[in-house]
């Protein structure tokens, strides 16, 4: 039987704070006991509301870190910075050009 899958990503506009953790961190840590799970860094859909490069590059790796730090294992999950996967934007792009996001 497949195991269901849980898709989830924070945006680093900041530092993480305590309603990240149980909001999103800890619920995620939870379910990747029961799916196949992928956490994202959502670089990408930072750059609408961060400016500062040098500031989005920081707050990425500390959303990294602190995932880790919390307990978030690369071996049980997949775990990756969204503009590491081009694919996934461009995708979005070719969809986009071709449906509204309610027929996809």
């Amino acid at each position: 039987m497949l195991k269901k899958r849980c898709l989830t990503g924070i945006k680093p506009t900041g530092s993480l704070h305590l309603g990240n953790y149980l909001g999103a961190i800890r619920p995620v840590l939870e379910l990747m006991k029961q799916y196949d799970s992928y956490v994202f860094i959502a670089d990408y859909h930072a750059i609408t509301t961060l400016k500062d490069s040098k500031k989005l590059s920081c707050y990425t790796l500390e959303a990294a870190a602190t995932w880790l730090a919390l307990g978030l294992d690369p071996k049980r999950c997949v775990f990756y910075k969204q503009s590491d996967v081009p694919q996934i934007f461009e995708l979005h792009w070719i969809l986009s050009c071709l449906a509204p996001k309610g027929l996809l």
